[in-house]
């Protein structure tokens, strides 16, 4: 399960991503094969003890929880 990071709070994918040009046509994050496509990993921003860190094309972290 993906989820966006703000400084406040954590938020559904499907209340930002349907109006973001780089998501998939359904409105969701490119989400692919343990990577995301409309996005980045953040090395530099992830603890080893922690989900992988994602940054989107339009500035938000995204964190795969469903393993963690």
């Amino acid at each position: 399960m993906l989820v966006i990071l703000t400084d406040r709070q954590v938020l559904n994918p499907q209340s930002i991503c349907p109006g973001c040009l780089w998501a998939s046509s359904q409105g969701e994050p490119r989400w692919q094969q343990e990577r995301l496509g409309c996005g980045r990993l953040v090395r530099d921003r992830t603890p080893l003890d922690q989900p992988p860190t994602y940054e989107c094309q339009m500035g938000f972290q995204l964190v795969n929880v469903e393993k963690f």
